[in-house]
């Protein structure tokens, strides 16, 4: 009994962007990636020259502040520009954001990893880097996909 081929991708209907939202958990995922990685950067790059969240420099390990010059809030102005660019990246082309957005992250974990009492941190954010590295790949699979 002869079966009937399965649909190449040449001749599957395209899916709008807008189709996708609704019904692809890939593409739900991606976007919700794309978002988070988007907005977080931003906010706590702002949050860097304000302290409201957290005190900042406090996360700056001593072996790092004796290397950069300036005090450790003005390190924390250079890491708050790096990650509100980071943030800008991922909402711009997520293929690359996300790369840039786990690279960014390994760092701070060796950071914090120098920090006595700081491993739980350490720890979150190497599960932020995991969502990062899935972000890139998503942006991959998913770059070129119609915006309607």
């Amino acid at each position: 009994m002869p079966s009937t081929p399965a649909p190449t991708p040449s001749t599957a209907t395209p899916v709008t962007a807008r189709q996708a939202i609704t019904t692809d958990p890939g593409y739900q995922a991606f976007w919700i990636l794309r978002v988070g990685f988007t907005v977080a950067p931003v906010l706590f790059g702002l949050d860097k020259f304000t302290n409201l969240l957290v005190d900042w420099p406090g996360y700056l390990a001593p072996w790092i502040n004796d290397v950069v010059p300036g005090s450790a809030q003005d390190a924390m102005h250079a890491v708050g520009v790096i990650e509100i660019i980071a943030g800008l990246v991922v909402a711009m082309a997520p293929r690359f954001g996300g790369w840039l957005v786990a690279g960014w992250l390994a760092g701070i974990i060796v950071n914090l990893l120098t920090i006595p009492d700081y491993y739980d941190i350490a720890l979150r954010d190497f599960g932020l880097l995991l969502g990062a590295v899935a972000l890139a790949r998503l942006g991959q699979r998913y770059h070129g996909t119609a915006r309607h």
